[in-house]
């Protein structure tokens, strides 16, 4: 690879981390060429964009956008790394665990690091707890469900003192006259 193709990648990659809060960076080493193209589908499919780099040209693109942001990430840049893109901060972990359970005698594709938002997750015991979190249309459903549940209660209380007092009252028939 010459200069200006690395140039290229570099700018590539700056572009996405700019795009993205969200970047999971994995271990796809040992995969199959088959199960490295059917996870690069399910990415696809639930919208994750998966690439593979270079780590000198990953660290030199973070480093170019803000170094100290990012040093919790560059000690997770060895050996074979392909990186996940996500609006969303906890689809590329899903995918990551539905694959190796899929798998089962795969370990991987194995999280070296994750960013999310602001935050740093590293080492692959994190996958679990980056499964767990919440997306911001998720927490916006607990916040409306916390707020209607009130209002339900009173709704429903009142629903039933009318029942009850519609029960208890007879209705007169009118006189003939």
């Amino acid at each position: 690879m010459n200069k200006d193709q690395k140039n290229d990648v570099i700018e590539l990659l700056k572009s996405k981390f700019s795009q993205y809060n969200n970047f999971y960076i994995t271990n796809t080493e040992s995969l199959t060429v088959a199960q490295v193209n059917n996870l690069r589908r399910v990415c696809f499919d639930k919208n994750v964009e998966m690439k593979v780099a270079k780590n000198t040209l990953i660290r030199k693109a973070l480093e170019s956008l803000d170094a100290e942001k990012y040093t919790g990430i560059y000690d997770a840049l060895n050996g074979v790394t392909a990186l996940m893109f996500s609006d969303s901060p906890k689809e590329p972990a899903l995918i990551i665990s539905a694959f190796r359970k899929e798998n089962k005698k795969v370990e991987k594709p194995e999280l070296k690091a994750a960013f999310v938002g602001d935050e740093i997750y590293t080492g692959d015991a994190q996958l679990a707890n980056l499964v767990k979190i919440k997306t911001k249309n998720e927490l916006i459903g607990d916040v409306i469900g916390l707020l209607q549940s009130p209002a339900k209660r009173v709704l429903a209380g009142l629903l039933e003192k009318a029942k009850k007092e519609g029960a208890g009252a007879e209705v007169e028939a009118p006189a003939a006259e």
